[in-house]
């Protein structure tokens, strides 16, 4: 598609990583966002729907690679509003229900790419 007929809810190119690479049975993720990873397709939201969307997206990318959520090992989490953690908890709850959760770490930055509210990436296992 050129850019000229790109929609406003597209990455007006690809991305320039890999979603994923592995080593030695571990798979270690690019970060993840609000974008589906087949079309580029952008799900701008609030932070919980971009939190939902995030995940979906890493679940995805993480079954293309040979393993699921329930292989991560760590998480390290990036949002833009420390005040809607908990609101974000809820949602990484539903997809981390237990009982080996991953290790995690989440920080709080100014600003994201294409001004997402959350990114996320991942090491698991096969």
């Amino acid at each position: 598609m050129t850019s000229h007929h790109r929609s406003p809810h597209q990455l007006e190119h690809g991305p320039i990583f890999s979603w994923h690479r592995d080593h030695n049975g571990f798979i270690f993720t690019s970060g993840h966002a609000a974008v589906d990873v087949e079309t580029l397709g952008i799900t701008l939201g609030d932070l919980v729907a971009e939190t939902h969307a995030t995940l979906t997206n890493l679940r995805r990318t993480l079954e293309k690679a040979g393993s699921s959520l329930e292989k991560v090992l760590k998480i390290t989490a990036f949002i833009t509003d420390m005040g809607q953690f908990a609101a974000f908890n809820k949602v990484y709850g539903t997809f981390f229900p237990g009982p080996k959760i991953p290790a995690r770490t989440c920080i709080e930055v100014s600003r994201l790419p294409f001004n997402f509210k959350v990114e996320i990436e991942a090491i698991a296992h096969v």
